[in-house]
């Protein structure tokens, strides 16, 4: 009986309520958020036992102090090199976790609450980088069509540049989502459950409908599958799209050097999308932003461009004027 009350088990009782009751039952979060939670702890529980020989089955709740959390998510960023933006996701997973536990455990309130008080931290936001149309062409015309992967992976890029599709959306479309009647269209499964159809161009239904006869068209198989007939992963996209991107630098030569990640191609589909005139709700329903707010990002990067070539012509009647940076005080702070 001691055994069963002891505060390892108590903790372990904790973590599996948080992510069976609080995440799946109560919350019905999607699978996405349920994997990304599940990586945040599996990553805490190796660090704790690597680096402060502390194993899962040993740990308790007063063990996620804000001294150790903070030591983890300097762990993440200087040992893992994650990137500032996967720190606070890290971080918000434990904050989740942290709340439920207050409920559960009140008597560790002032623990939980030195835990929750570490600041998500700030990070730049770079503009949005994006790929021009004849870029964009260059890719999805790269891989050889001559073979199965080569026209699996055309198809791969064409739908999910005329979608806007996430990776995870488009590594979740299966053939039954893809309708090619009189208005073709791809449905996604997009982040928190939300589903959303978009329209596809008549030269992707005919890419997508050729494809077709070579695939197992059963309406529950994916439709860009892999070799073995699953699902691809996100490496594999990543990787198939590097090659493709290398095979198209030899005919796009502003392609050379670009770091051209799936993500890229949403980005290219948004500002292609915003440079033709269409509106920045419906881009928003496109993308499938909860808000259109979201999307403001892409209006900020068209209007940047703007204003670098404006920099560039100056006026014919601008005169040089040569700067002399302020002495004292005020030179002292500007040069910080």
């Amino acid at each position: 009986m001691k055994a069963s009350t002891s505060p390892e088990n108590r903790f372990g009782k904790l973590v599996e309520e948080f992510f069976l009751d609080r995440l799946i039952r109560q919350r019905n979060s999607s699978p996405q958020t349920v994997a990304a939670y599940r990586d945040c702890f599996r990553l805490l529980f190796e660090f704790a036992r690597d680096r402060w020989n502390k194993p899962p089955d040993r740990m308790v709740l007063a063990d996620l102090d804000a001294p150790f959390v903070l030591a983890f998510l300097d762990h993440l960023e200087m040992d893992r090199k994650n990137s500032i933006r996967s720190r606070n996701a890290r971080l918000a997973a434990l904050r989740s976790f942290l709340r439920f536990a207050a409920l559960k455990e009140p008597e560790s309130l002032a623990l939980i609450q030195r835990a929750l008080a570490i600041p998500l931290k700030r990070c730049s936001r770079p503009l949005v980088g994006f790929l021009s149309h004849d870029e964009v062409q260059a890719i999805i015309d790269a891989p050889d069509s001559s073979t199965w992967a080569g026209q699996r992976d055309q198809v791969l890029w064409a739908t999910m540049y005329n979608t806007g599709a996430r990776v995870s959306e488009a590594l979740g479309i299966k053939v039954s989502d893809v309708v090619l009647a009189s208005s073709p269209s791809v449905h996604l499964h997009g982040k928190g459950r939300k589903d959303r159809a978009v329209p596809v161009w008549p030269a992707t239904a005919a890419q997508i409908r050729r494809w077709l006869t070579r695939i197992d068209s059963t309406p529950g198989k994916p439709l860009c599958p892999a070799t073995n007939g699953g699902h691809l992963t996100r490496s594999a996209i990543t990787d198939r799209l590097k090659r493709a991107t290398q095979a198209a630098t030899t005919k796009c030569a502003s392609l050379a050097g670009r770091k051209i990640s799936p993500h890229t191609l949403r980005h290219a589909t948004a500002m292609h999308l915003l440079q033709s005139g269409v509106d920045i709700t419906l881009i928003a329903l496109w993308l499938g932003h909860e808000s259109p707010a979201t999307t403001h990002i892409y209006v900020e990067a068209d209007l940047k461009m703007k204003e670098k070539a404006l920099k560039v012509v100056k006026p014919a009647t601008a005169k040089k004027v040569r700067y002399e940076p302020p002495a004292g005080l005020l030179g002292f702070l500007q040069n910080l």
